[in-house]
């Protein structure tokens, strides 16, 4: 069932939102080469506690930390860890919190120092697939209208999305109904309907859509080592323009 939010329940997550993007930009400007990801993730913790909120990913299904760290090939869930940045990795940070009983979760790929062009243009064409599927979050549109508009930019420019893994609804739990996949025809699934709150995240590859995952239950990369770039907002259909709820201030 999907969950329809109240205005009430939109403020709440426009809060948690806050914090989200708030946390997002104190790990955007830490990442440099020599910082640990675990670095990163203290940061970002520190910073969600510091606003009353609690992180959403730490001890969901047993994950250890609170953020995710996807290194390069890694598409997402890496484990924040020693691993040391260098420069010209791509590092997609992935961070969630619960504030007031209500969920934020959104996602950003970060260069780390100077990257190659062709590293720029994966993250460029990431984050664009997002806002070409969001001018399709409007009420009277088919869920699918959204997933479709992300795959036909994505594949036009020689990329391809991940199909293992999908976006969400989301409100009082992290993962609400309904899936948010980033491919297929359009037309398909729920009508979007005011009050409606999705995570959308396009998960875009270099290289094959196809994935793995690591030894450690939860890091998952690309089965051809190619690059992968990760963008998430949490957004709520409106009666006219979508609302970006994890935007900041």
């Amino acid at each position: 069932m999907i969950i329809i939010k109240s205005k009430r329940e939109l403020e709440a997550m426009k809060e948690a939102g806050k914090i989200v993007a708030g946390a997002l930009e104190e790990v955007r400007k830490a990442i440099a080469p020599g910082i640990t990801t675990v670095q990163l993730d203290q940061i970002a913790e520190e910073f969600i506690l510091g606003q009353g909120a609690t992180p959403a990913f730490k001890g969901y299904q047993g994950y250890p930390a609170s953020i995710c760290a996807s290194l390069n090939d890694q598409v997402v869930h890496g484990i924040p860890g020693s691993t040391v940045l260098k420069e010209g990795d791509i590092l997609s940070v992935d961070i969630g919190a619960f504030f007031d009983g209500y969920c934020g979760d959104a996602a950003r790929t970060y260069p780390v120092g100077k990257v190659s062009p062709k590293a720029l243009r994966l993250i460029e064409a990431t984050k664009e697939s997002f806002y070409k599927g969001l001018e399709f979050a409007r009420e009277g549109y088919r869920l699918s209208d959204i997933s479709h508009a992300i795959q036909t930019y994505v594949e036009e420019r020689g990329y391809s999305v991940v199909k293992a893994l999908v976006g969400h609804g989301i409100g009082q739990q992290m993962h609400e109904e309904p899936q948010i996949p980033n491919f297929g025809p359009p037309g398909r699934g729920p009508r979007l309907r005011q009050g409606m709150t999705l995570a959308i995240e396009p998960m875009v590859n270099e290289g094959t859509d196809q994935v793995r995952i690591l030894d450690d239950g939860w890091t998952v990369v690309t089965q051809d080592g190619s690059l992968s770039a990760h963008y998430e907002h949490t957004i709520a259909i409106t009666d006219g323009q979508p609302l970006i709820l994890t935007q900041g201030e």
